[in-house]
């Protein structure tokens, strides 16, 4: 099976590709139509959370995504 890919977009949301099963705080699943390809909102303005509507973009969302390391896992 091919794993899951989430891709945090330049000033915009994040996107995850590959077999999705996403949930709310209560364990229920979205019902995502079939969909393998979605965006969640990263800028908190959507007024669909979590998915992503674009409003970013109005808004003028800004955060450049470059990848860094965690610090390593506490015992």
């Amino acid at each position: 099976m091919e794993k899951t890919k989430l891709t945090v977009m330049n000033n915009g949301p994040i996107r995850v590709q590959g077999e999705i099963e996403l949930l709310d705080a209560d364990g229920n699943p979205y019902d995502l139509g079939g969909r393998t390809v979605i965006s969640l909102c990263r800028c908190g303005l959507s007024a669909n959370k979590p998915f992503c509507d674009g409003s970013h973009k109005k808004e003028g969302f800004e955060h450049e995504a470059k990848a860094f390391a965690l610090p390593p896992k506490k015992s």
